[in-house]
């Protein structure tokens, strides 16, 4: 099977580069669920300090899924990159990644970030939380995720859709924390309590807090710095909920990436995640989208800095992907859409 016939089996309309010439040696061949501008400036470094190249294509998650099934042992990627632990989980399970032993990537990632096989390594951490408006929410007011299911917050809550992974990955770990019993529950009081319809992006239900149309959501935290870098004084505050003892934590979730079964180059595959793990790359990393770096040797962003810190949830991420299916049935059944 040649490649243009990989990509016929594929069935995926991806991004690649026009330089991109796929060959052996020491080259990295990347499948990438993280768009371009993201990835590039790591991967340009990255050849520079080492001399390895780095060819990359770009799509979603899923068709980049289907692309590794079709091609078996003749695919060309050497690493899956990827958003959310549960497509990581997903690619795991469905055997397209390979396990592999680094004393470096076990050093600078906490163990709660990695699969407990070794098939995956976050590179980044978002945390998903509670953003709210200073002029018409009361600090007191705010707690927990579970929280935001009360009374009080009838017609003042807004969410991003069900149909987003950050959202599925959200509610499968509060399975693993509260039952399902108890976090549909919690799901039914959000979904009693909305302002308005589910919003398709995080964006668009922090302006609808701005507009006046609900007073508190929960979203990733580098949508808000986003924001805050276009409007340094955006009335908008960041809350970082469960924060006493036994309330789990800040809900964290990954970007990552892990070494396909087949990569023809799974030396340098390796090597390649062990410096994205690194200092130098995880400054770079976090910069470059207002993300936490996983290694605690490495200070996030200034302004990422200045949310102020919290306690993450350390339940291993890969709870994420093991409940997905029964939170996304979970979500259903509440009437989360």
């Amino acid at each position: 099977m040649n490649f243009l016939q990989g990509l016929v089996l594929a069935g995926a309309s991806l991004s690649l580069q026009s330089h991109a010439v796929w060959a052996s040696n020491d080259e990295v061949v990347v499948y990438s669920a993280r768009k371009e501008h993201l990835i590039k400036p790591l991967f340009d470094r990255y050849t520079q300090e080492s001399g390895v190249p780095v060819r990359y294509i770009t799509d979603k998650a899923g068709p980049l899924l289907q692309r590794l099934r079709s091609e078996g042992k003749f695919t060309h990627a050497d690493v899956l990159m990827t958003v959310d632990a549960g497509n990581l989980w997903q690619a795991a399970e469905q055997g397209l990644l390979a396990s592999v032993k680094s004393d470096i990537l076990e050093k600078n990632i906490p163990d709660h970030l990695i699969d407990p096989e070794k098939r995956w390594f976050a590179l980044s951490v978002r945390a998903r939380t509670i953003v709210y408006s200073p002029q018409r929410v009361n600090l007191a007011e705010l707690d927990r995720y579970e929280s935001l299911a009360d009374a009080k917050w009838q017609g003042r809550l807004c969410l991003r859709t069900a149909k987003k992974v950050y959202n599925q990955s959200l509610v499968a770990l509060m399975i693993a924390r509260l039952g399902e019993e108890k976090a549909e529950a919690v799901v039914k009081g959000w979904v009693h309590n909305l302002a308005a319809p589910v919003f398709s992006n995080d964006t668009r239900l922090m302006k609808a807090i701005l507009s006046g149309q609900c007073d508190v959501g929960i979203v990733n935290s580098y949508y808000f710095g986003r924001l805050q870098k276009k409007d340094a004084q955006v009335p908008l505050k960041l809350f970082w909920p469960n924060q006493a003892k036994n309330a789990g934590g800040v809900h964290v979730n990954i970007s990552g990436a892990g070494v396909t079964r087949y990569a023809k180059n799974p030396a340098s595959a390796q090597k390649l995640l062990e410096w994205l793990s690194s200092a130098s790359a995880q400054q770079k990393f976090a910069e470059i989208n207002l993300e936490y770096p996983v290694n605690a040797a490495v200070a996030p962003h200034k302004l990422v800095k200045s949310w102020g810190d919290f306690r993450a949830d350390e339940l291993n991420i890969s709870e994420a992907g093991r409940l997905q299916t029964r939170a996304v049935m979970l979500m259903d059944r509440a009437g989360y859409h």
